[in-house]
């Protein structure tokens, strides 16, 4: 079998930009594995010679030559990596010539731009809304009345990082209420949800998926028992359905896609930037 295919986000700025496209690419090529590193701040030519340097050393030690997914603006810097021998994908480079044509100016590099602080209240909303998802975490405070989105569901079904999720990036105020099995056993909405119908939204998840989840955080626990997720989930979804409550399973769904879909279901409409 042949070595992991090496792969490195690099970037002058944080690398979450390389990191997300890279990924996407990536993910398209079933059947080859990669080993991913990221590597951020290379925003000096001393810093680019030390990637060059762990770049070569994973085609060395791999035998295969490595990848790098580049979002370096600098010509001088993208010149030093390309001297690794990498195969090198630069984000940007197909797009800036025709924007600057069409825009009819050139562009004006700046290292950083897409993460930095620019917009000083659309940080602070987001802030505002990653306090709120944690303050209204596994039904700790049951005042909706500020919520944009209830995410409902069984322990352990994705509700806490979608909720961060949502509000990190979207600044979306996000609350999640747990069923607990006394929930379940009465089989109607919980009183406190009631009144904010209209911002719920279901998680649900495969039984042997769950029963994975839990095993790792309370171990041969009845909690983690195969039979007491697959009775959870059914009567979960059973309630969710009954109450006409959109609903989706996080078994093999990213945050990312999850948050996606809870907004469009619930039309919300965020930007990033």
């Amino acid at each position: 079998m042949s070595s992991p295919r090496p792969v490195f986000f690099i970037s002058d700025g944080t690398g979450i930009t390389a990191e997300n496209v890279g990924n996407s690419l990536l993910t398209q090529f079933e059947g080859v594995v990669f080993e991913s590193r990221r590597l951020p701040f290379v925003d000096s030519s001393e810093k680019a010679e030390q990637a060059a340097r762990i770049i070569r050393e994973a085609g060395v030690r791999t035998g295969q030559r490595p990848i790098v997914v580049n979002t370096v603006v600098d010509d001088g810097i993208n010149a030093v990596l390309g001297a690794s021998g990498a195969l090198m994908m630069d984000v940007f480079a197909q797009f800036m010539a025709p924007l600057e044509s069409e825009l009819g100016r050139a562009r004006k590099p700046q290292v950083n731009k897409a993460h930095g602080i620019v917009d000083f209240a659309a940080y602070e909303q987001r802030m505002n809304a990653t306090n709120y998802a944690l303050t209204h975490d596994d039904g700790v405070d049951l005042h909706y009345d500020q919520a944009d989105v209830i995410l409902v569901g069984v322990s352990r079904s994705g509700k806490t990082p979608t909720c961060l999720y949502m509000a990190l990036h979207f600044g979306i105020k996000a609350a999640n209420y747990p069923l607990t099995p006394d929930d379940l056993d009465n089989m109607e909405l919980p009183k406190a949800l009631r009144p904010h119908r209209k911002k719920l939204y279901g998680l649900t998840i495969e039984p042997s998926r769950l029963q994975h989840i839990r095993q790792e955080r309370r171990p041969n626990s009845r909690y983690s028992t195969i039979e007491q997720c697959s009775k959870e989930v059914a009567a979960a979804e059973t309630l969710l359905k009954a109450e006409r409550i959109p609903m989706l399973s996080t078994t093999h769904t990213s945050v990312e896609e999850i948050s996606s879909k809870v907004l469009s279901a619930l039309g919300i409409e965020r930007h990033m930037y």
